[in-house]
């Protein structure tokens, strides 16, 4: 399987990535940090999660649906955890980890 199969969702994952990086670095700059701590921890899981599996899909890896489909899983519980939130960067965020999860587990069902 090319590694162009995966495009899809090694987009979905790099973009969701980004919004993760830029949703924790916006929570560290709330007035209430210590109430951001599970959604700035989220964050940071679901980045390093999604650079792994867009690493892993582009190399073609006879890995790529298993760890997608931990991926999507992930990025389930960061979007619900970030929709608990009113913030824009919160909520951008959300709206990635939404996506990458449903294009991830799709991935990882097809694969």
């Amino acid at each position: 399987m090319s590694h162009q199969k995966f495009q899809e969702c090694i987009d979905a994952c790099l973009a969701c990535a980004v919004a993760c990086n830029h949703c924790a670095t916006s929570c560290l700059s709330e007035d209430d940090v210590k109430k951001m701590k599970k959604c700035i921890g989220l964050d940071l899981e679901c980045a390093a999660i999604c650079r792994s599996a867009a690493e892993l899909m582009s190399l073609n890896s006879g890995y790529s649906a298993q760890l997608c489909h931990l991926c999507a899983d992930i990025c389930s519980a960061c979007a619900e955890e970030c929709n608990k939130h009113e913030m824009e960067h919160c909520q951008d965020c959300a709206k990635a980890c939404r996506h990458c999860s449903v294009v991830c587990e799709r991935m990882a069902t097809a694969a």
